[in-house]
This record gives C-alpha cells, sequence and structure tokens, in this order.
C-alpha cells in the first residue's frame, strides 16, 4: 500500500484563491527538490496547466463523476509511488457538486485544508471554519488557512476565533500578485509571460507567511493503471495545440499513446500546415480570440477538407467544433469565416451557454465528458445523438459527417480507449 503526504486544499466557494495557494505550495515544495505531483479535482484545462508549471510535472485530473473512482483510485496510488507530496486541488466550494471534492477526500482519507478569505471578515471566520470541519462527520479536515488577511492583528483575531484544537496553517496577505483571468477562467499557462515570476513571489509570500511543512502520509490503495491494447499501432494523429487549442486533458494524450498512436502537434494560430497524419484532433479552446489568424489559414481548412473527403477521421471538440462552422460571431458581435467543413454559425453568448458532466453513447461506445462554453451553434445539421446529462436528460448535439465528430462535449478519453481507437482509426 503505498503512502505519501497529501493534503486537498478546498475553500468555501469559488473565487476564495484555491488555485493560487495551490500552485504557491507546489512551487515552493517543487523548488526545495521535492517531487510534487498536483491533481486537480473536477474537470478543469487551465488550472492544471498552472500547477504542471509550478510542480514540473503533468498534472491529471480527479473527478468522480466524469472520471470515475476507478481511475482516480490508480492515479493517486501511482502520484503516491513517485512523489515526495501530493496536492490536490477542490473545486468550487468544498461540499459542492456531486460529487464534491469532500467526496473525494472522504473516499480516499485526503486531509483537507480549507482556504478562508478573510479579507472582509473578523470572528466570523472561526464559525466558518467550524462549519466546514463538521459539516460532515466522516470528513478527514486538517485545519484552515487565512487568505488576504490585512494585518498581524487581523490574524491574531481570526487565529482565535478558532474552536479549540483546530488546525492552523498560517495566513496569507493581501496581494496583486493573483493570476489573470478571463471568460472560462484562468489565462492558459503559456499565455502569462511573467507566470514563473509570479509563482516564486508567491511561494516566498507562503513561506514567510504560513506553515508549510510536509502533511502527514496518506496510505493510498494498491491499485495498477489499466492495461490499454495498442488499437492504434503505427497510426499518426495530428493534434491542434496552441492558444487557440489548448484544452486537452493529460490523461488523453496518455490514452492516445498507450494506444500506440504517434501523436503529431501543430498550431493553427502560427500558421502550421496540417501534419501527415491518419486522424486529426481539434480540441477545445479560445478560437475566437484568434479568428483573423485562423479565418486566413485558407490551407489549414482546405486540408481537412481534403482529409474528410478521403474518409479519415477528425473529432472536433467545443472550440474545435466551432472553428469547423462557416462562421464564427465574437462576444462584440463581428462575425468571421472560419473552416466551412460544417454548415451554419457559432455565436458567442454575454452568459454561460452550458456547463456539466456528459455521457456520450457513440456506435464505438459510451464516452464520459464535460461541456462548459459560452457559445450556442446554429446549424441545419441532424445530430447523431445527444449525450446525456448526469441527471439523465439531454445534453449537447453529436454531428457525424462520415469520419468526422463534432460536439461540444470534450471526451475523457480513459474513460473507454476502446471507444477512442474507434473515433481515431483508419479505415
Amino acid at each position: 500500500m503505498p503512502a505519501c503526504p497529501a493534503l486537498l486544499i478546498a475553500a468555501p466557494a469559488s473565487g476564495q484563491g484555491k488555485t493560487t495557494v495551490t500552485a504557491a505550495l507546489a512551487q515552493l515544495h517543487a523548488r526545495q527538490g521535492r517531487r510534487v505531483t498536483v491533481f486537480k479535482c473536477g474537470p478543469d484545462f487551465l488550472d492544471p496547466q498552472i500547477h504542471a508549471v509550478a510542480s514540473g510535472r503533468p498534472c491529471q485530473n480527479l473527478d468522480l463523476g466524469m472520471c470515475g473512482e476507478a481511475d482516480a483510485k490508480w492515479r493517486l496510488a501511482g502520484a503516491a509511488e513517485e512523489s515526495d507530496l501530493i496536492l490536490i486541488e477542490g473545486v468550487m466550494g468544498l461540499f459542492d457538486g456531486t460529487p464534491s471534492a469532500a467526496d473525494i477526500a472522504i473516499r480516499f482519507g485526503i486531509p483537507v485544508m480549507a482556504l478562508i478569505d478573510a479579507g472582509a471578515m473578523a470572528q466570523t471566520f472561526g464559525a466558518l471554519a467550524h462549519g466546514l470541519a463538521t459539516f460532515r462527520p466522516e470528513l478527514p479536515f486538517a485545519g484552515v488557512l487565512a487568505n488576504r488577511t490585512a494585518s498581524e492583528g487581523h490574524i491574531t483575531l481570526l487565529r482565535n476565533s478558532l474552536p479549540a484544537g483546530m488546525g492552523w496553517f498560517g495566513a496569507l496577505p493581501k496581494s496583486s500578485d493573483s493570476l489573470p483571468e478571463r471568460h472560462l477562467g484562468l489565462l492558459q499557462a503559456a499565455e502569462i509571460t511573467d507566470l514563473e515570476t509570479r509563482l516564486d513571489a508567491l511561494a516566498d509570500a507562503l513561506a514567510a507567511s504560513a506553515t508549510v511543512d510536509l502533511p502527514k502520509p496518506v496510505n493510498f490503495e494498491t491499485a495498477p493503471a489499466p492495461e490499454i491494447k495498442p488499437l492504434l499501432a503505427g497510426q499518426r494523429i495530428a493534434i491542434a495545440r496552441d492558444s487557440a487549442y489548448g484544452f486537452i486533458y493529460p490523461a488523453n494524450l496518455d490514452t492516445l499513446s498507450a494506444l500506440g498512436a504517434e501523436l503529431r502537434f501543430f498550431s493553427p494560430v502560427a500558421g502550421d500546415a496540417l501534419p501527415d497524419c491518419d486522424a486529426v484532433w481539434l480540441p477545445g479552446g479560445y478560437p475566437e480570440l484568434h479568428a483573423e489568424a485562423l479565418s486566413n489559414h485558407h490551407k489549414l481548412w482546405k486540408a481537412l477538407s481534403m482529409h474528410v473527403a478521403a474518409h479519415k477521421p477528425l473529432v472536433a471538440e467545443c472550440g474545435g467544433m466551432m472553428s469547423l462552422f462557416e462562421e464564427v460571431v465574437d462576444k462584440a458581435g463581428n462575425a468571421h469565416r472560419f473552416g466551412g467543413l460544417l454548415p451554419g454559425r457559432a455565436v458567442m453568448q454575454k452568459r454561460l451557454a452550458a456547463l456539466g458532466t456528459q455521457f456520450a453513447d457513440l456506435p464505438e461506445g459510451r464516452l464520459s465528458g464535460h461541456t462548459f462554453h459560452y457559445s450556442k451553434s446554429e446549424t441545419p445539421l441532424t445530430p447523431l445523438a445527444r449525450s446525456t446529462k448526469a441527471d439523465g436528460s439531454d445534453g449537447e448535439a453529436i454531428y457525424r459527417h462520415d469520419r468526422l465528430t463534432a460536439s461540444y462535449v470534450h471526451f475523457y478519453f480513459p474513460s473507454n480507449p476502446v471507444a477512442v481507437a474507434g473515433l481515431f482509426k483508419k479505415a
């Protein structure tokens, strides 16, 4: 049974600073020479990019809904065997969602550090901490860290408000050194040009203001990684990866490699040509923010059109699907010509259009995934199928034209590698 110090960083709500503090902890311990593995609760793409930079190691997702308990079990066991510290960033509030970050902590016995934004709070800090610690008695609650504190006096007041015996991880002062965001969350790591400098400053603040000793080891259940047959051996898959197409689960790349595929990355924003390949994957991202460069990349759209005409597989998710419509309308109302492989257009909305776990029953098999987008598609296409939400209601449309499969759903490839092989396998 592998053992490793581990901590789940949670909060009462979103916006409390979980990503910042988790990344700061990872940076602090990694620069001390420790092997730090970070996980992110929930189907997030952006936070894991930050954590990968801070820790110097890939950041995987843990989600008992989309990924499943078995997936989380073997990933945690593997991390425990090759790490000096495991950090897990929670999602939303500690008890929000079904399943929640608390469910992960309880299932695997991972102690929880509650991060509380105390910027506009005094003794209520103690009441909030008490509620988080006792709401579910089975929760392995380790203590609290106060964020955005104003002074030493404020810190003393906060600490004195805690129930007797509650763990105290320290405090972080108010700082303008937070991480920049846009409508889907944080900026992608590659877009933050001074990310290393920011992370070092955050780690320094943490070291000066908080307790950063290693938590106690957690015993994780032994669980081997699942065996994946090389069903895509000898096949080349071209994958768009840049600031417009960056929503890629590291586990998806691992699955394609385990299936035997050779992965060839290219950047549509930089004007790269489509690599010589047997199949293509256009992941989600922000194509609407790079409309000028993408709309003028006529060679790529022609190459993709010829690729589909040759009955070769093309999987397009969310932003990838948006790119294949004839037109994309940005938030300012400006229309941009895009790929034209699918009839219709994608129109950016002022509010979130869809969010949540989805399950898709395709001819190749059942895949789990997630949807999170600010656009709506307008197309005369008849869906091949519709995904199903966690409550059983209809989810996103999934379109199929020859070997082109397009949807707003971001598929989690480890949920069914055989189905993934069917999506990408050449005829």
